[in-house]
């Protein structure tokens, strides 16, 4: 699967805040790749997708689904109809309800999106991960399973920290997809990121794309962090 990107993450609170931000790139003649997760979807619902899409932009929906198989599966049926590019879920539903996620977002005639597990969230340390969800194997390893589970499964990548991204191409292949949020600029600050990296680093790291939120959405000029942020990761 070819490709890569710098995806901005539009973690705004309601639709005329989303547009208002899309509308500062309206004159460029690359279209941001954007993620919409859990606050915009649940505040705005699907009509936001669409109205994105509508507008020309490729969409990560990143709603992080866990749950038994059939209703992940019957979930992602109900995703597939939304013409998103790329959607995910937590690799932790085991391999069951991954697979079962492939089923359900495939459609008649095929096709589906990009479908993605998360290993660990870059803000879960290795010290929480082992103390807090009794996980006993190093970050490393938990993350290298996880993704060879999502392999196995069907699945064409996973969500991971930059700092993973080699050592999941290693296990799973160069054909297997690493999305990694988790960027800040070297002059930028991790906020509540525990795992973090410059798009330059990442891109040599072995990240196909990367997520960018708070560097971009927060910038005095958001235009042009976005630019740099694609010269960086893309050498564009």
């Amino acid at each position: 699967m070819s490709g890569g990107d710098v995806i901005i993450a539009l973690d705004f609170p309601s639709a005329e805040a989303v547009y208002a931000f899309l509308d500062k790139f309206e004159n460029e003649a690359r279209k941001p790749y954007v993620k919409v997760g859990m606050e915009l979807f649940y505040a705005e619902g699907p009509q936001i997708v669409r109205e994105i899409k509508a507008r020309g932009h490729k969409i990560f929906l990143d709603l992080k689904l866990h749950d038994i198989p059939n209703t992940v599966k019957k979930a992602m049926a109900s995703l597939s109809r939304l013409d998103v590019d790329m959607t995910n879920l937590h690799a932790a539903g085991t391999i069951d309800m991954m697979r079962a996620a492939v089923e359900g977002l495939t459609r008649p005639d095929g096709t589906r999106p990009m479908l993605l597990a998360v290993t660990q969230l870059t803000s879960t340390s290795e010290e929480r991960m082992q103390r807090e969800l009794l996980i006993n194997a190093s970050m490393p390893d938990t993350v290298k399973k996880y993704a060879q589970n999502a392999k196995e499964a069907g699945l064409d990548g996973v969500v991971c920290s930059p700092l993973e991204a080699g050592l999941v191409k290693e296990a799973c292949g160069a054909a297997f997809q690493t999305v990694t949020p988790g960027i800040r600029f070297a002059d930028s600050a991790a906020d509540d990121q525990a795992r973090v990296m410059t798009p330059e680093k990442a891109r040599l790291g072995g990240s196909d794309y990367i997520v960018v939120g708070r560097p971009i959405t927060q910038a005095a000029d958001p235009v042009a962090a976005y630019r740099r942020c694609v010269k960086e990761f893309l050498g564009e």
